[in-house]
């Protein structure tokens, strides 16, 4: 399964990678910082899940990525990790993201919904 991701903060981009290339079966696709870099690596790479933050540089949104991705490209799963919830969480899952999770508390949350829907995938090419 391949995963691209958006996020904005280095160090944050470093356990990333890390994270997604310790699950068995996936593999990093690509990686932006800002909504219009995603949204052209995503839509050239066609991942099958993407991982976003919710706020980007340069005033960008991972909200913009997820409403661009879906309208040429609804296949792909979104899933938000940051540490901005509120309204955003509640207009991510309107748009049609799989999950939300909170930065610093729901990282290794957000490796196991990330391995469960590589095997799913897995499963379904076998």
């Amino acid at each position: 399964m391949r995963v691209f991701h958006v996020e904005d903060s280095p160090a944050v981009v470093e356990s990333l990678n890390r994270m997604l290339e310790a699950i068995p079966g996936v593999s990093v696709a690509g990686h932006a910082s800002d909504a219009p870099h995603a949204i052209a690596g995503i839509l050239r790479t066609r991942p099958d899940v993407v991982v976003t933050d919710v706020l980007l540089e340069g005033c960008t949104t991972g909200l913009e990525v997820l409403q661009a991705v879906r309208e040429r490209e609804p296949r792909i799963d979104f899933y938000f990790l940051s540490n901005v919830v509120g309204p955003y969480r509640e207009v991510a899952l309107k748009l049609g993201a799989q999950g939300y999770f909170d930065k610093y508390l729901e990282f290794e949350r957000l490796r196991d919904v990330v391995a469960d829907r590589a095997l799913q995938l897995h499963k379904q090419g076998s």
